[in-house]
């Protein structure tokens, strides 16, 4: 009796599981957008004129278009491999020495932050994963509102990074289409009308995506009308020399907050500036009232990096370190930076001229005026499908260039290119 019914139970069920097997469990999930860089590269890679341009990739080339390996960068690596290190684990909060350089760099040797011991400063996986620290901190600890304020635009990726921490994303007015520059009174408005005790993203230096960058006068008023809203200032710095030449200049928004009173919070990345873009190393900053806090912020921290990835490679974090700690390498590295800040200067400023050569009476001023990896051209949609389609200049539909995807073998046909559309 009890085999006959079993004997049956499975008969019955054989279907049930034939069914289950021939369905995937994974049917029902949908395909997910492209990504807006990831297809102009794709198309890019496609087109068969000689004379194509991709200026949709944020990542630093030299003027023969070839990715550009700094130095001194180069010399540390080597100086790294000649020590023969050890691959045990690092700590969870990172190489300790690459810590303590990256927050001198960012806030000053001298400064308070700094001598106090009043900043937690955890190494991260580059910009995205210290400002994905920094949410999930926020998320998890923040008192005031969970609501994270963003210029408009951003970069695309800082809203995913706070919504899938659990954090609301809002935005205040930042760039003026009309003048292809700062709404320093439209910022201004919507700044002071931001609920009390909410968090405000700032870019430190080299806004990505428009390059457009508050002065220091404004952005003292900014700090003024931030301290005032109780605000909780974050600042993403991801272009800290690259922008200027300068790294002290760069820094000098970040600076000054803190001298105006403000505890802020941080994220760093050495992509940019030291061109580190593989070696995933950054820094996220939480900046205390005093030592007993960062200790306690610090073990907070820690708890929230464990289940995400447990410690953070350490390769590119001891190049960074070595820069930074080796007094020639620094010094080489400064130099280095600046290259790569100057050949970007001068290529707006040719882009510029060569529109002006062309014939084009537009005021392209707004070139030059902007600052670092990106330029917001002002072109609009149909002008930049036009220079695809009849110029092969790949680029997002937002009209922003990558300038370093400009040498000074294309810049004239590119200046001849925009003209055309635009005109």
């Amino acid at each position: 009796m009890f085999i006959s019914a079993t004997s049956s139970l499975q008969r019955t069920a054989a279907p049930c599981l034939s069914a289950v097997r021939n369905a995937s469990f994974w049917s029902g999930v949908e395909m997910g957008p492209p990504d807006a860089i990831l297809g102009v590269s794709e198309a890019f890679k496609k087109d068969s004129n000689p004379k194509k341009m991709n200026l949709g990739v944020g990542a630093y080339r030299d003027d023969a278009g070839q990715p550009f390996v700094l130095p001194s960068v180069l010399k540390a690596e080597q100086n790294i491999m000649a020590a023969k290190l050890n691959k045990e684990y690092a700590p969870i909060g990172g190489e300790p020495e690459f810590c303590k350089e990256a927050a001198k760099l960012a806030f000053g040797d001298s400064s308070n932050v700094v001598t106090e011991g009043r900043n937690v400063t955890l190494q991260g996986i580059s910009g995205t994963g210290s400002l994905r620290i920094g949410a999930e901190y926020v998320a998890k600890w923040w008192p005031g509102n969970k609501t994270i304020y963003l210029p408009k635009p951003s970069w695309g990726n800082h809203t995913p990074i706070f919504k899938f921490a659990g954090m609301n994303v809002a935005g205040y007015t930042y760039y003026d289409p009309a003048t292809c520059g700062l709404n320093f009174s439209g910022a201004m408005a919507d700044i002071s009308a931001i609920p009390e005790g909410s968090v405000i993203l700032l870019h430190a230096c080299a806004h990505n995506p428009t390059g457009v960058d508050p002065t220091p006068e404004q952005w003292k008023e900014m700090s003024a009308v931030i301290k005032a809203r109780k605000l909780l200032p974050f600042f993403d710095m991801a272009y800290q020399g690259f922008a200027s030449g300068d790294v002290d200049k760069d820094a000098f928004a970040l600076r000054q907050f803190i001298d105006d009173g403000h505890d802020v919070l941080l994220a760093q990345s050495f992509a940019k500036n030291m061109g580190l873009y593989g070696e995933r190393a950054g820094a996220f900053t939480v900046v205390c009232a005093d030592k007993e806090e960062a200790s306690r912020v610090e073990s907070q921290v820690k708890i929230i990096v464990r289940p995400l990835y447990s410690n953070p490679p350490r390769h590119g974090a001891r190049i960074a370190a070595e820069v930074m700690t080796n007094p020639e390498l620094r010094a080489e590295w400064l130099v280095d930076v600046k290259t790569m800040a100057d050949r970007i200067i001068t290529m707006r400023t040719q882009l510029k001229d060569g529109l002006t050569s062309n014939g084009s009476t537009r005021n392209w001023q707004h070139i030059t005026d902007q600052i670092g990896m990106f330029c917001f051209t002002g072109m609009t949609q149909e002008q930049v499908a036009a220079i695809t389609k009849d110029y092969s200049v790949y680029l997002t539909k937002d009209g922003r260039i990558s300038m370093a995807g400009i040498s000074s073998k294309n810049v004239g046909y590119l200046a001849e290119a925009m003209h055309a559309v635009t005109k």
